[in-house]
């Protein structure tokens, strides 16, 4: 009986001596410049996990070179306390750096896309470009004139507007700036003509009437604003939304994984979150790893393609 009480109390031993997760406060790493579309959403899912949890959780924004730092700083990071909110600019990045520090596959683990938004295209408000038709045509007249603003190389915005002018056979001129925000700006100052955003970050400056919306790359027309065409109804085949999406480094334990699913799950239900996603035109999707690995192994190959056919190599 003593015998049989010593074996039970070490295989419990183990289990026992595993520290409580979490053991402190987490960390959100946003790799883009502060102000831009990523941020209220990860803060949004910090606050709910902070409540759910008992630990703070903060945002840090850590922008440059597409992303990549702020990946790499999560790379590095051992601690089962950080993780990076990323986009899908996350799978562009081995198309444009050579040796970026990490390896998508084998040093980022993921646990959960958190929502889907269209992008949509807009000019300012007084701009003479009417219509996506119109603007592809002044384009096609003055190759590589028609300048387009970005939220930097390599960002999803950089990429929407190489794709749209492979799919139109347009060239245009990208003017990159370090963030959202600074795009937005350009389009009032007048330094670009048009530009590719998150239409839930331009629904403002569109209602007002300080910006002309022409279309929304989501495969077919939004009922936030059903009488603004889509891009595939121009040129067949474009569906390109933005994705906010969570991963930790590799050695993130599967139970760190699932407690975060667990504690995330209720904001399917409702709340802030939800509601300023359905009002950007997107989806909440909070679906687990499979689903955003998918999506990697898909769109990597695919953004080396468009790059190359760019003429862009990885640097």
């Amino acid at each position: 009986m003593l015998r049989r009480s010593l074996l039970l109390t070490t295989l419990a031993a183990p289990a026992l001596a595993q520290p409580a997760w979490p053991s402190r406060g987490l960390r959100f790493i946003v790799p883009f410049a502060p102000g831009g579309p990523v941020e209220p959403p990860a803060r949004l899912m910090a606050e709910h996990l902070s409540h759910r949890l008992g630990q703070p959780v903060v945002v840090e924004t850590r922008p440059g070179a597409a992303g990549s730092i702020g990946v790499r700083e999560i790379v590095r990071s051992t601690d089962a306390h950080s993780f990076l909110f990323m986009t899908n600019g996350l799978p562009i990045i081995p198309a444009l750096q050579k040796e970026p520090g990490f390896d998508l596959f084998t040093d980022l683990k993921p646990i959960t896309l958190v929502a889907e938004l269209p992008l949509c295209l807009v000019v300012k408000a007084d701009s003479p470009i009417t219509s996506l038709a119109d603007m592809l045509a002044r384009a096609k007249a003055a190759p590589g004139r028609m300048s387009y603003g970005s939220s930097g190389v390599g960002s999803i915005t950089h990429l929407a507007w190489l794709l749209l002018g492979q799919k139109a056979g347009a060239e245009f001129l990208h003017v990159p700036y370090r963030g959202a925000g600074q795009a937005v700006n350009a389009v009032y100052t007048g330094e670009i003509e048009v530009y590719i955003g998150d239409l839930g970050l331009l629904l403002p400056h569109i209602n007002d009437g300080r910006m002309r919306l022409l279309a929304v790359t989501s495969a077919a027309r939004l009922p936030l604003v059903p009488n603004t065409p889509t891009v595939a109804e121009t040129l067949p085949g474009y569906d390109l939304p933005i994705y906010y999406c969570v991963l930790g480094p590799a050695s993130t334990p599967d139970a760190v994984v699932q407690r975060l699913l667990t504690e995330i799950a209720p904001m399917k239900q409702g709340g802030t979150l939800a509601e300023r996603i359905a009002a950007g035109g997107g989806t909440l999707l909070l679906d687990g790893p499979a689903p955003l690995a998918a999506r990697m192994r898909v769109e990597t190959p695919l953004w080396r393609e468009v790059l190359g056919k760019a003429g862009i190599q990885p640097e």
